[in-house]
């Protein structure tokens, strides 16, 4: 019989030799996504001409001077960790050459193309990915990004109404398209979510909408391709699911546990599995996708037994180890390949080749080398949180296993006789000891994967343990096998249905535990790694003297300390909302919101979108006032969402009693000029709106509350709505300049040609004024003849789609875009912050 290979492999390498390059290649991907902006392109083919020297002087030093093999390490590590920085920066180098030319944005255009994967539909419409094959602009052709992400929503723009999209949109057809295009822009505010990040890693070039207008072009469906096959057949079984299950909800569970649809949960559903710490179970996890592996090779291992030629041709366990695999990688295909599938399917591969050539090497060591695979096909998915939580949950479970060994059964059941009562202790002494091995498993990863949930999303369930322990292998065990034997019959969708709403109950009722999570700020990098440390040491099988240090090392993590302006300043910080207006004033003990931003969709606004991310972020656990300045949908649409989520003391408006945010049992002031009141040393003064407009206003805008605030060291900001003209004129006649007078002006409506008039300009002689609007606002924000006129007076002018957030703190101010700003990135044509001079 043949003898296994070393622990090291075939060629005798320690574990340390074979992990080192694998450290260098992720070390070399982490340093590149770092970068602001790209090397030149000779630069970066010099980079990898260099590493690629590196790499075979590695080898020649290694052949000719054995005694040299610290050298021969160190060249190699540092040839792969160039080869990784060079590799992905050229890989993102061709990425954004595939971008928008700006001189097609906003066009019509007419495109034909393949749907290239499942759409996501709503009752607004449907956003899916697009294959451009060929492109039109009034009878021209033109060149486009090979992949785009466009929107098909229905309802009434500016300029006419829209058709419907078409139900029957589904990956493989092929369509003529009429469309608008622009460039990749999303909101940028700190701390918050990286859309364009998201874009990029998915290959798309350009963002855009169907405009099937009445009266104009028509969207034609060319033909049904055989293309993108897997996508097409995740489209038929998630409708199959929503035919099958009425319950939208259920529905939404059993769509994204069959084939991914992660958007197909409600968002209610969402923040309950957050807040009781399941969330990972109804994404496709390594769970899911191993707990198929060992059943589908389960069920291999059974068939082959009973096909003798088979067995003669393959022996059983590499048949079912590699059929196991095989099956587990059709489902993490269906379920839409993320990474955690991806790691798991990478994993078990490994294992199985591993397993079949005789290579013993430690299972670390398996995971490092399923991360640098990860990363050879997706470099970007460093820097997603499932990347880290996947693979550290599959690490924290190895590091504590020696703690384990020997649970698997009672220790004298092998001396025990054979008889029926024995089986039964065996069976029971089994049973036990795998329901303490999962208890303790869960509780591994809740105590291990904390600091990291609190990293990325500065929360963490402390439910999740209880939750877990009933969870997973309910939904592993039993829900998800079920809803995928449901894609042959049907009607167990409908069984598997009950069972879900079951599971929502019970996690509803821990959900409403006093503190069922907890939420925390943004932590310092100190108190991440401290916290990091605290946890691994926590789980390892150390002795309890040492443990006792994880929880000093993890209390930084927990309680980080908030940034709070001292007494006598104050902080302002205009979100990016896009189309709307949404600001944050915090003084050393009191926070201020000042508008709420848009709604953004019938399920989607800017407070559960910017605002309540943002708000967790900083620390904040209750707004000490709410302002509403008037009524308008871009100013109060993120309003419920806030006086839901967090406690809010009071609420200031302009609303009229019958808008439904009135009915909110809250105390409730009318803004009228001439209140005010004064938090730690910084006066806050209303200018606007007076008795006599609310009297004679006919729109909300001549009613907005206009809020000037001023600390101790004389620094004043003017908020001012959505106030014209008119409003503008009647302030300047009540009020001498000095009451005005700001070094922060936060432009009226927007930039509106209605608004910012001279008069009012001189009046205040602002040094920054800023914009709060979209990118290529659809309302022609900031009009050009505004800019003009504060270009005129050498006013510095802040656009929110160029800058993303604005700080202004004791004088300093700060564009998140520049903060943040990596390669992948919008870039704006002239700098975020600039002087108009005429």
């Amino acid at each position: 019989m043949a003898k296994p290979a070393p622990p090291g492999g075939a060629a005798g390498l320690a574990s340390w030799q074979v992990a080192l390059p694998g450290l260098a290649w992720l070390g070399g991907v982490a340093l590149q996504l770092q970068q602001a902006a790209l090397w030149p392109q000779p630069g970066l083919r010099w980079a990898l001409a260099i590493a690629l020297a590196l790499v075979v002087l590695a080898g020649l030093a290694w052949r000719h001077w054995p005694q040299r093999a610290a050298v021969a390490w160190g060249l190699l590590c540092l040839g792969v960790a160039g080869l990784a920085f060079a590799g992905t920066a050229l890989r993102a180098a061709d990425r954004l050459a595939e971008r928008l030319d700006p001189a097609l944005e906003g066009l019509d255009l007419i495109v034909t193309g393949v749907v290239a994967v499942m759409p996501q539909q709503d009752a607004a419409g449907a956003r899916f990915a697009f294959e451009v094959e060929q492109a039109w602009h009034r009878g021209r052709p033109v060149r486009l990004p090979a992949r785009l992400t466009l929107g098909w929503w229905s309802g009434f723009d500016e300029s006419a109404w829209f058709d419907e999209p078409r139900a029957a949109l589904q990956a493989g057809q092929r369509w003529r398209l009429p469309l608008r295009l622009k460039a990749l822009h999303g909101a940028m505010n700190p701390h918050g979510f990286d859309v364009e990040l998201w874009w990029f890693e998915q290959g798309l070039g350009a963002n855009g909408s169907v405009r099937v207008q009445r009266g104009g072009p028509p969207a034609q469906l060319l033909a049904e391709t055989g293309a993108h096959p897997v996508e097409r057949l995740r489209g038929q079984l998630r409708d199959a699911i929503r035919r099958q299950v009425p319950d939208g909800r259920v529905a939404g569970v059993l769509a994204a546990l069959v084939v991914g649809d992660q958007a197909a949960i409600e968002r209610a559903d969402w923040e309950l599995f957050r807040a009781t710490g399941i969330a990972h179970l109804v994404s496709i996890s390594g769970v899911h996708v191993t707990m198929l592996a060992w059943l589908a090779a389960a069920g291999v291992a059974w068939l082959w037994r009973r096909w003798p030629r088979g067995m003669l041709a393959v022996p059983l366990p590499v048949a079912a180890r590699w059929g196991g695999l095989l099956l587990a990688t059709a489902y993490a295909l269906l379920a839409g390949w993320g990474v955690p599938a991806q790691r798991t399917v990478l994993m078990l591969a490994m294992a199985a080749a591993l397993r079949s050539t005789g290579v013993r090497w430690p299972w670390l060591l398996v995971l490092l080398l399923a991360a640098v695979v990860v990363t050879l096909a997706d470099p970007w998915a460093l820097l997603q949180a499932g990347f880290w939580l996947s693979f550290a949950a599959v690490a924290l479970l190895l590091l504590s296993e020696p703690v384990t060994r020997g649970l698997h059964r009672p220790r004298d059941a092998a001396a025990l006789p054979d008889t029926r009562r024995t089986r039964l202790h065996r069976l029971g002494g089994r049973l036990g000891a795998a329901l303490a091995a999962h208890g303790r498993a869960q509780l591994v990863a809740t105590l291990g994967l904390a600091p990291l949930s609190l990293v990325f999303f500065g929360q963490v369930s402390l439910v999740g343990w209880v939750a877990n322990l009933v969870a997973i292998p309910l939904v592993t065990l039993l829900i998800t096998p079920l809803a995928l034997a449901g894609v042959l019959l049907p009607p167990l969708w409908s069984l598997t249905g009950a069972l879900v709403q079951a599971g929502v109950a019970g996690l509803g009722w821990l959900a409403s535990a006093p503190v069922a999570q907890w939420t925390t700020a943004v932590a310092p990098a100190w108190a991440v790694a401290s916290g990091l440390a605290g946890a691994l040491l926590g789980v390892l099988p150390l002795p309890w003297r040492l443990r006792g240090l994880a929880l000093p090392l993890v209390l930084p993590l927990l309680w980080p300390a908030s940034e709070r302006p001292v007494p006598g300043q104050m902080q302002i910080l205009v979100a990016d909302v896009g189309q709307g207006t949404a600001v944050l004033v915090r003084t050393h003990a009191h926070l201020l919101v000042y508008d709420t931003g848009p709604q953004i969709s019938r399920d989607s606004d800017a407070g559960q979108r910017v605002l309540l991310p943002l708000l967790r972020a900083r620390g904040e656990r209750h707004i000490d006032r709410l302002m509403l300045s008037h009524r308008d949908a871009d100013h109060v649409g993120g309003a419920a969402t806030l006086l839901d989520a967090l406690p809010v003391a009071d609420v200031w408006s302009s609303l009229p009693d019958e808008h439904p945010l009135r009915a909110r049992p809250l105390p409730h002031t009318r803004c009228q000029a001439g209140l005010g009141w004064v938090w730690d040393g910084v006066q806050f003064a209303l200018l606007h709106p007076t008795p006599a407009d609310y009297a004679s206003a006919v729109k909300p805008n001549a009613v907005s509350c206009v809020l000037r605030i001023t600390d101790a060291s004389g620094r004043s900001a003017l908020l001012t709505g959505d106030i014209e003209a008119q409003q503008e004129a009647a302030m300047l006649q009540r009020l001498p300049p000095a009451a005005l007078a700001s070094q922060v002006l936060l432009v009226p409506h927007h930039g509106s040609r209605t608004s910012s008039t001279a008069a009012l300009l001189d009046a205040v002689a602002p040094r920054w004024a800023v914009v709060q609007a979209a990118y290529r606002s659809r309302f022609g924000h900031p009009a050009p003849e505004v800019l003009a006129r504060y270009a005129d007076r050498r006013i510095e002018v802040v656009r929110t789609d160029q800058c993303g957030a604005w700080k202004w703190q004791d004088g300093a101010v700060e564009c998140t875009r520049e903060v943040r700003r990596r390669y992948w990135h919008w870039q704006p044509s002239a700098p975020l912050v600039e002087t108009l001079v005429r």
